[in-house]
């Protein structure tokens, strides 16, 4: 069946992507983007469209459940960091970590090593560390952008590998599709290729890398070096300004910033646990084994438990204010307001953003997905959905090809060679168009993995579950999804991890997408490339590295000048 838009489903999120480049207004750009893909839906009708926008695409993706978690989620932490800031918590905090930052360099080492501590959700991580950290970079003058940089590059790509994650169900569910699409006697194992292509995963592993390299050299390239230089020649009161710090003189002991974090992690922790276990239980029998803590997490409710463990932490903050005589009971009303409405222009921005991915994608107001294993490509819901990521996979694969089954023994292997780069770049396309890395995973997964294993069981043979070309596949997908959503403006982690720095979104976007692009071209031309060639990875992971480092040796300059690199602040 042919795509009902073809290219023109491509228009909305391009004309939103343009707009916000243009006029850094992202939540308005997002809007224009989806009123332009009701105008498509409804073949140019003004008067529908409007409709369409209000009561098809903006309200249900206000009003849905786990996106209601999700803002509120986001208040809440907001409101968390404005109590701990104005009570002076957030001050003890960085007077505890001060001899981990004293200097520039260790200030990123810091929040880097604090990114990966926060391993299980990447929201968390995002709002968390950028609230947290903000008073420590300023003080340091590490730019807002840096540390937007340093949130965004460890949220997504840690949980993402992250065994016990709130990725790691999605992931599974995911890889269990595609496994069912070849059939139970592949002898495949969604967990066994989960874990076994982590070290493929090339775009991921290099940007963790690629943060304490930069942190350890002191060189930056492209627009991060001109926001670090200004950053570096910003006065110290301008800094401590703008980080809407706490009076001056109020410094509290650090655990009344230490103790609301650490509660809200673990009643995240516990009621993760909780829920997916109760989960697990309801679809098994009684009595059976007790199930691996990878397979609780994996069923958890996420965003319920960031929902109660931010406002755990909330409560443990206000109570510790007026407990210790910090701030009044008024004084705690007005911080939590204030820190809430810092973070709502991101709300705004998430909202909009979710909508257009809503539009972009394949399932229906009430969230039914028309793509199911019985009813592939029907496009059932293209009255007001445009498939997109679908087109985009579609110019991966075309199903009529192999209907056909004509395909010649060197073309297959020519395939097979250059499919983990095509399915590298194609994911961070539709990635990038859509701006969630879930949906990619969700659309590309299972095709990539019916794709490779019938490419590879042309050849006569059983087909290995450890084949380097099938885990290298698989690897490209997971970690394409995520290079798009970091190059994406309209991307929920980057709208995050801008407003949690309290940075400009199109100004992180900017200045983050050389890295992402340094990473992408490195893991396809020391990863994905070679591997279809059959190098092994264990050869491939050390050139990336070293690949990395001379990148940044060689196209970075210094910020500071080397003698006060390491100079004590």
């Amino acid at each position: 069946m042919e795509h009902p838009y073809g290219w023109w489903s491509l228009l909305p999120p391009v004309t939103a992507i343009v707009l916000a480049v243009m006029t850094r207004r992202a939540a308005l750009s997002l809007l224009a983007g989806v009123f332009c893909g009701a105008l498509l839906t409804e073949r140019g009708d003004l008067t529908a469209a409007l409709y369409d926008l209000c009561e098809v695409h903006l309200w249900p993706t206000l009003t849905d459940p786990g996106k209601l978690r999700v803002y509120s989620f986001t208040l809440l932490m907001g409101a968390l960091i404005g109590v701990l800031t104005a009570s002076g918590g957030m001050q003890g905090f960085v007077r505890l970590i001060a001899p981990l930052a004293r200097t520039r360099r260790g200030g990123q080492l810091t929040t880097w090593g604090l990114g990966l501590a926060i391993f299980f959700d990447d929201y968390a991580n995002t709002l968390l560390l950028g609230g947290t950290l903000r008073p420590v970079c300023d003080r340091l003058r590490i730019s807002r952008e840096k540390l937007a940089y340093l949130v965004d590059s460890t949220a997504a790509p840690v949980a993402g590998i992250s065994l016990l994650s709130t990725w790691v169900a999605v992931e599974l569910d995911y890889l269990h599709e595609g496994i069912a699409a070849v059939g139970s006697a592949s002898g495949l194992s969604a967990f066994d290729l989960f874990v076994a292509s982590i070290p493929y995963r090339f775009y991921v592993l290099g940007a963790l890398l690629l943060i304490p390299v930069i942190a350890w050299s002191g060189r930056d390239f492209g627009p991060m070096l001109a926001a670090e230089r200004r950053a570096l020649a910003a006065r110290d009161d301008e800094g401590a300004e703008a980080s809407g710090g706490a009076a001056p003189g109020r410094e509290a002991h650090w655990l009344t910033a230490v103790a609301p974090i650490l509660l809200t992690l673990s009643v995240v922790l516990v009621l993760m646990y909780v829920t997916g276990r109760q989960a697990l239980q309801a679809g098994a029998e009684v009595g059976g084994a007790e199930p691996p803590l990878r397979a609780i997490f994996g069923a958890a409710r996420s965003s319920l438990a960031l929902q109660y463990g931010a406002l755990a932490g909330l409560l443990l903050a206000g109570g510790l204010c007026l407990a210790c005589r910090l701030l009044r009971w008024d004084e705690v009303v007005r911080a939590s307001g204030q820190g809430a409405l810092v973070v709502l222009p991101a709300i705004a921005i998430l909202w909009t953003a979710s909508a257009l991915s809503r539009l972009t994608g394949g399932k229906s107001v009430t969230g039914e997905s028309s793509l199911t294993a019985e009813h592939v490509e029907t496009y059932a819901f293209q009255r007001h959905r445009l498939y997109t990521g679908d087109f985009l996979a579609r110019l991966l694969h075309d199903p009529r090809q192999e209907a056909d089954g004509a395909a010649e023994s060197q073309r297959r292997q020519s395939t097979l060679r250059w499919l983990p780069t095509i399915v590298f770049v194609l994911a961070s396309a539709v990635s990038f168009c859509t701006g969630t890395s879930y949906g990619t995973m969700g659309l590309l997964t299972p095709l990539t993995i019916s794709l490779t294993y019938t490419l590879l069981a042309a050849g006569g043979g059983p087909v290995s579950p450890a084949d380097p070309l099938l885990l290298a596949t698989v690897g490209s997908v997971l970690a394409g999804a995520v290079f798009g959503d970091h190059c994406s403006p309209i991307s929920d982690t980057t709208i995050l991890s801008a407003q949690a720095s309290q940075c400009d979104v199109i100004g992180h976007t900017v200045t983050q997408l050389p890295y992402a692009l340094t990473v992408a071209v490195v893991a396809v031309l020391c990863g994905t490339w070679p591997a279809g060639w059959g190098w092994p990875v264990t050869l491939l992971l050390p050139l990336q590295a070293a690949a990395l480092v001379a990148i940044v040796w060689l196209a970075g300059r210094r910020v500071e000048p080397a003698s006060s690199t390491d100079r004590s602040e």
